[in-house]
């Protein structure tokens, strides 16, 4: 199993923090394993065990056991790649939150992150996952502040979660907690959560901009394809992407160019949990909602870049796909903007 991993900027926040109190921030990180040239790589990744270790050394040596609570006063947009600046573009919280699970493998994958609807209330649960430690107490207070901390960046600074759970246990001294988040904290929780009310993430936000948002969810989306063990589903959609403009491929052709037999690429993929025609309707569906974002290519375009014989062939395809004809999601993503 390989070790979960954080991206190296995420520690430049840390650093920070310590060097706002004195402490010799780059020594530290040398004593914790962690090359500090790395933090200026955006795509250097540290694994779990240093900086789990970081967090430990930079509690001893500053003597501030809430030091993961003030670190979010040093986050920038750019922290977190391209994720800051999708959180930023987002028309609703939920929208911020939504985006936030998504792609919080590229920040982390030392947790996994799932948002929940319980009658009225929106639960933002902090798993990890199964088989792996647990990230440093310390970097959890962190995260569940930055994330408060960007509801208040767009819902104003008083703005307070429902509730904190974590599962920490108790502080001598639980005041400063109960002062960053303004909220019932529950200590020793069975997880990591944070609870918001549905009414506050669903309140539409004037900043909002959704084609920035898209952007910065296609950077996004890159990286964590990046991210991912290069499989034969993923290698097969590589392939499709460069040959459907050209029309439609035969599973034959597309086995020859991974250089299986068809019979290995179907076991592959059924090992992997899919078959061809899957990979080939969810490429061309993710292709299509990517095409249909530009206005100046035409729905028949569109279907041509996708190797439709004719576009009534694509919008049957895309209705079925996403119950919407390809005009009715164009007109959509424009009454959003």
């Amino acid at each position: 199993m390989t070790e979960p991993s954080t991206l190296a900027s995420w520690t430049r926040a840390l650093r920070r923090q310590l060097d706002a109190l004195g402490l010799d921030s780059a020594a530290l990180c040398r004593e914790a394993g962690l090359d500090p040239a790395l933090m200026d790589d955006p795509n250097a990744r540290y694994p779990l065990h240093a900086t789990t270790r970081l967090w430990q050394l930079a509690v001893i040596a500053s003597g501030d056991p809430t030091l993961g609570l003030h670190t979010s006063r040093h986050v920038a947009p750019t922290t977190f790649h391209a994720m800051g600046l999708a959180v930023m573009a987002s028309g609703s919280l939920r929208e911020v939150f939504e985006r936030i699970v998504r792609y919080h493998q590229v920040v982390s994958d030392a947790l996994v992150l799932e948002l929940r609807e319980v009658d009225d209330v929106c639960q933002l649960h902090f798993r990890l996952p199964p088989g792996s430690p647990a990230p440093a107490p310390e970097a959890i207070d962190a995260f569940a502040t930055i994330y408060v901390r960007t509801c208040r960046n767009r819902l104003g600074r008083d703005y307070a979660p429902l509730a904190v759970h974590l599962r920490r246990p108790p502080p001598a001294d639980p005041g400063p907690w109960l002062e960053v988040f303004r909220a019932p904290v529950h200590f020793a929780a069975a997880e990591d959560m944070l609870c918001f009310a549905c009414t506050d993430l669903d309140r539409p936000l004037g900043d909002g901009n959704p084609e920035l948002a898209a952007h910065n969810e296609a950077v996004l989306q890159k990286r964590l394809e990046a991210l991912q063990p290069d499989t034969v589903s993923r290698r097969l959609r590589r392939a499709l992407e460069q040959c459907l403009p050209n029309g439609e491929p035969s599973a034959e052709a597309l086995a020859h160019g991974l250089h299986l037999s068809l019979r290995s690429l179907q076991r592959h993929l059924s090992e992997e949990g899919g078959s061809y025609e899957q990979v080939l309707a969810d490429t061309r569906r993710d292709l299509a909602q990517n095409h249909l974002r530009e206005d100046d290519c035409s729905i028949s375009e569109v279907a041509y870049l996708l190797g439709f014989a004719d576009s009534s062939s694509f919008s049957r395809a895309f209705k079925r796909w996403t119950g919407q004809s390809p005009s009715q999601y164009r007109d959509s993503l424009r009454g959003e903007r």
